[in-house]
């Protein structure tokens, strides 16, 4: 029963993923004045999923190495260290979550 219910889910997950990228697709298309084949945006689709399960199983030995059952941020951000450009973007955005978080403690002090 549970098989059949993660199968449906990740069913729902693809169809909303294709759902998505078929819209920024075609958006994109329109700025440039060309047209995409339901071919290649499920072809687009079907690549993007097989980087999120990657990417997923990447976080979860990252979190289990450090015997840890949650992904920290930390882990993130050692999966993006090859990619300077997204690594610099990912610190940022931490950097200010962290700064924003400490603002509002120390307002509650």
């Amino acid at each position: 029963m549970a098989g059949e219910e993660d199968e449906a889910l990740e069913e729902r997950l693809k169809a909303a993923l294709w759902l998505s990228v078929g819209k920024i697709v075609d958006e994109e298309m329109l700025k440039l004045g060309l047209n995409a084949t339901p071919q290649f945006i499920g072809a687009l689709t079907e690549m993007l999923w097989a980087q999120i399960e990657n990417v997923s199983e990447d976080l979860q030995s990252f979190a289990k190495h450090a015997g840890r059952h949650t992904i920290s941020a930390e882990d993130v951000l050692l999966l993006a260290r090859r990619n300077d450009g997204l690594e610099k973007i990912l610190r940022k955005c931490l950097d200010q979550q962290t700064s924003s978080k400490s603002k509002a403690a120390a307002k509650k002090r």
